[in-house]
């Protein structure tokens, strides 16, 4: 099936996955990158070019096929979490944490738009131009109260029984009596959604 759209395609796939392995009333249900090739050639799908985007896809850019998410518990979704190298495991997790939004409750802080005319003028709406606009404006300095540095783009390490695991940006912060401080900065543009994961 080669000219089928890739959402379509890896919706067939970890959809047979997680059916695969499911069972009634389970919260937890562990898998292998390698079932996506395996998987594929079953369904005579054409092996997307990077595997990671399969589950990359249902983790930030996408919700999981309607049959998955019709398996919950009451009250909870399905995510996909790493479990260490090439490994991962669908969780039910409560439905109210799946997706992070903004709180409707909380007042909006205007911030004065202090991104470079040139830089605004050529900005993409992608995850890196938002990472731009938030050093330009010094954004976590503004709302930590301390002062911000970018350490690091695309910080890529391995955790135990995780697997590998990847932030946008790493700031180191200083407050006024000394203390340092480190945030990790994930960023989100166009389509895709911050979530629990």
């Amino acid at each position: 099936m080669p000219n089928m759209k890739p959402q379509s395609r890896y919706r067939q796939i970890i959809e047979k996955i997680f059916l695969a392995h499911y069972t009634k009333g389970a919260v937890e249900i562990p898998f292998a990158r390698d079932e996506i090739v395996r998987v594929a050639k079953q369904l005579r799908i054409d092996l997307p070019k990077n595997l990671g985007d399969v589950v990359y896809a249902f983790r930030y850019r996408q919700k999981l096929p309607k049959k998955i998410r019709d398996l919950a518990p009451k009250g909870k979704d399905w995510i996909i979490r790493p479990a260490g190298q090439s490994r991962y495991v669908f969780c039910a997790v409560d439905v109210d944490i799946v997706n992070i939004l903004p709180n409707k409750v909380l007042s909006e802080t205007k911030v004065p738009d202090a991104t470079p005319g040139l830089i605004a003028m050529y900005a993409l709406s992608d995850e890196q131009s938002l990472l731009a606009k938030l050093r330009y404006n010094r954004l976590l300095d503004v709302f930590t109260g301390v002062a911000c540095y970018s350490l690091q783009s695309h910080l890529r390490t391995k955790v135990p029984r995780i697997g590998q695991t990847e932030t946008d940006e790493l700031y180191l912060g200083i407050g006024r009596g000394g203390a340092h401080y480190i945030f990790p900065v994930q960023a989100k543009g166009r389509k895709d959604r911050l979530n629990v994961v």
